[in-house]
């Protein structure tokens, strides 16, 4: 039996993670904003599941949180980052404030959730953390622009955060799911459209998903049961994609990025200073 604390549980892959922990037995300790999104959980497995209200922009409610999850159910095997959301717009059309809150939901969030649990998991000498990435997090589409942000920054925290508590015995997988079937594309949060973007792929990939017609294959059951049986790798993978989208889109723009990298070769050791 493990314990888990998964932030973002009222919905989406969050949800489903956490009640097949539960159905198989593990304690989770569950983060939402509406502690009655996990009414239904709890009177179905009451002191397995500890239900703590937390909005991840609130820095010191993540500490208050997290230290008292540790403390009430003591050791806590696996920290699973989850909570977020996507802005989907044009670069252009996003406010301000809409700027702001992806970033500071999405990486700020993030970060302070995992600064906040190291402590606990250097003390009781080890653990795991799963961020949640995206496949976004390491390729791109057009309208996501804000959502990639916040997924590629946290793809270099997360890679520089596992070389530094490696020796901690502290492992650090960042979960790079496709496009799945969850609530997550009607939880996005849009802006109001420019008229400028509509004949460009921005608004193509806008009307795809408006449509129906943007290709969701991914299957949340495997890909959970594939969250649940990473926790067990030693060493910990850096990167879990999901779906074959995840696959072939991040491998492709991979090989590109690797390829416009080598026609630069030449460029980039005749800048180095003469020995």
């Amino acid at each position: 039996m493990k314990t888990w604390l998964i932030t973002g549980t009222s919905s989406g892959l969050g949800h489903r993670l956490t009640a097949k922990l539960l159905a198989q037995g593990d304690r989770v300790a569950a983060t939402v904003r509406k502690p009655e999104a996990l009414d239904q959980l709890k009177k179905q497995y009451g002191d397995q599941l500890w239900v703590g209200t937390l909005d991840v922009t609130d820095t010191p409610a993540i500490k208050q949180v997290v230290n008292q999850a540790f403390t009430e159910l003591g050791k806590i095997d696996v920290v699973v980052n989850n909570a977020g959301y996507a802005l989907f717009c044009a670069v252009e059309e996003a406010s301000d404030e809409q700027i702001r809150h992806q970033i500071d939901t999405n990486i700020i969030g993030s970060i302070q959730v995992i600064r906040a649990a190291l402590p606990h998991l250097r003390a009781q000498g080890g653990g795991r953390i799963l961020q949640l990435s995206s496949a976004g997090g390491q390729t791109t589409y057009p309208n996501f622009s804000y959502y990639h942000t916040t997924k590629w920054a946290m793809e270099g925290f997360c890679d520089t955060l596992a070389q530094e508590v490696a020796p901690l015995n502290i492992g650090v997988t960042l979960v790079e799911p496709g496009a799945h079937g969850t609530s997550f594309g009607t939880g996005m949060v849009t802006a109001p459209v420019m008229d400028a973007y509509d004949a460009t792929p921005a608004g193509d990939v806008r009307r795809a998903i408006a449509q129906g017609t943007f290709p969701i294959k991914g299957d949340v059951e495997r890909s959970v049961q594939a969250m649940i049986e990473c926790v067990d790798q030693k060493p910990a993978p850096l990167r879990l994609a999901l779906g074959g989208d995840a696959y072939r889109d991040v491998r492709a723009s991979l090989v590109a990025r690797l390829e416009a990298l080598d026609a630069q070769k030449d460029l980039a050791l005749a800048s180095e200073m003469a020995d």
